[in-house]
């Protein structure tokens, strides 16, 4: 009964026009950065390791590799195998095409979230709710998106990455659902007490080397196969259009299910991975909004395509609506996936997959309580609480449980949750990010004119922009040109006293 009302709110939520409207969006942005996510792809490699932590913020590196952690995990492996299921082939071209717009998204509202960010309790803090307050105005909105990404990411998106690491070691190392669950949620809460430092120095270092392993077995996998690589590019091509037989029927489904899925995995557009970038020591907004530009590239043109080479490769995949059945009695997820591995490496494929899984969906986890832990701290600042501690707590309890229930539910279940919780907030974040559209470009205008005179660091002055809200950087350029006016006054002087003496 759950699951059924979940679908069909889902249904209409995820409904044609909104996709389109999804894609029509990175399109504009695209065209309005003229083409960001081309013209400026040197810097986005430039700037990944620009900048150093500091006591308040994360260095550009750590930020990436949180953003990494929440948009790698079970959509790069579940979440491709399930578009394959339900869009055939060709949903992995509409993938591409929305990674490719989505990279101009994410510039606007990583940008934006660096524009717009606070200093609270000594760490910086920015993200949606942020942009939304000070940038539009409206804190009620800001508070309400705030608790809403807390029950989205806290509690409803948990289950998806706790379902998939169970459903992975119940299948390769036949671990039962609850003890994975228990040792899920006891790892969990070891780490998310130590705070948001504690979780940029895990996924800086977890991210990375499960990410890489993950890449290079694949390309292994390929390369075994490698003369097939060419006939399955033909087929994800030929299916998008219509233009395969098979899969002809399907050109709507691919289209809405390469959406969906795609913006499930690189995040962009959702406004769900802003609040890493926020956290970031940059000396300019637009540097951590070509960082995170760079991400949805890793994402989906990397990890995604992989994915869905190593499934068509080796035919480990049903098509609902085509009716091809490869492997019956197997659903859509990471199944597909796991018998892909296994059919080349024979009582190993399996088992690696659900360790890299593990890493993949557990850093994803603590990705996801960072936005909930950002979330809870601009609520207590908005509406100046005091001591909260008792509180965090109990939210805290509330986010193992989830991740201990996501092990034990159905697939169909947790995947239905995590739909809701991102279609929700990327209605809302879309309209805010069209209204916001013009303090981006602002930004990224800046810091083209700053790179075309060859400054040697970058400043940001949001009031000679006309930038209102953003107090954090209004204060930074208020110190800098006091600064600069005091050297001016020196050098004055001392010119002064030069010409006297003379």
């Amino acid at each position: 009964m759950l699951i059924e009302f979940l679908q069909k709110i889902n249904g209409m939520i995820w409904n044609i026009y909104f996709i389109y409207f999804f894609l029509a969006m990175g399109a504009v942005f695209t065209i309005l950065t003229r083409f960001v996510q081309i013209a400026h792809f040197k810097d986005m490699l430039k700037l990944l390791f620009s900048s150093k932590a500091t006591d308040s913020g994360i260095s550009s590196f750590q930020a990436i590799s949180m953003s990494l952690a929440g948009r790698i995990g079970t959509g790069n492996v579940a979440g491709v195998a399930t578009a394959i299921a339900l869009g055939g082939p060709g949903a992995v071209f509409w993938m591409w095409v929305t990674a490719f717009l989505g990279s101009a998204t994410a510039y606007i509202e990583n940008s934006l979230g660096q524009i717009y960010k606070s200093k609270v309790d000594g760490e910086y803090r920015g993200g949606m709710p942020f942009y939304i307050k000070k940038g539009l105005g409206l804190r009620k909105l800001g508070l309400v998106v705030a608790f809403a990404t807390i029950i989205g990411n806290g509690f409803f998106l948990m289950t998806i990455q706790s379902n998939t690491i169970s459903v992975a070691w119940t299948s390769a190392l036949g671990v039962s659902p609850i003890l994975t669950g228990i040792f899920i949620a006891t790892l969990f809460g070891v780490i998310i007490i130590g705070g948001v430092k504690r979780i940029a120095k895990a996924s800086e270092i977890l991210v990375p080397v499960s990410g890489v392993l993950y890449i290079v077995i694949c390309a292994i996998l390929l390369a075994l196969n490698w003369s097939y690589v060419d006939d399955v590019f033909l087929l994800i091509i030929k299916s998008a259009f219509g233009l395969e037989a098979t899969f002809g029927g399907l050109i709507g489904s691919a289209v809405s299910w390469g959406v969906q899925r795609g913006v499930f995995s690189n995040g962009a557009g959702h406004g769900m991975e802003t609040f890493e970038g926020s956290a970031a020591e940059v000396n300019h907004p637009a540097e951590q909004g070509l960082v995170n530009a760079f991400a949805v590239y890793i994402d989906t043109w990397v990890v995604c395509s992989a994915t869905a080479f190593m499934i068509l490769i080796t035919g480990m995949y049903n098509v609902e609506g085509a009716g091809v059945a490869n492997i019956p009695g197997v659903g859509a997820g990471a199944e597909f996936v796991q018998l892909a591995f296994e059919s080349k490496f024979t009582g190993f494929g399996a088992i690696f997959l659900a360790i890299t899984l593990f890493f993949f969906c557990f850093t994803t986890m603590t990705a996801y309580y960072y936005k909930t832990e950002t979330c809870f701290a601009y609520i207590k600042e908005d509406l100046n609480l005091g001591d909260t501690s008792t509180f965090r707590l109990i939210v805290q309890f509330i986010i193992l449980i989830f991740a201990f229930v996501g092990t034990i539910i159905t697939m169909e279940t947790a995947w239905a949750f995590g739909d809701l919780a991102i279609g929700s907030m990327a209605y809302v974040n879309v309209i805010v990010l069209m209204l916001l559209l013009k303090p981006a470009l602002k930004t990224l205008q800046d810091y083209k004119t700053q790179k075309r005179n060859k400054v040697e660091v970058m400043t940001f002055d949001p009031v000679k922009l006309g930038i209102k809200g953003a107090d954090y950087w209004e204060e930074v350029a208020g110190r800098q040109n006091s600064s600069n006016h005091y050297e001016e006054e020196v050098s004055s002087k001392v010119y002064g006293d030069k010409v006297l003496s003379n």
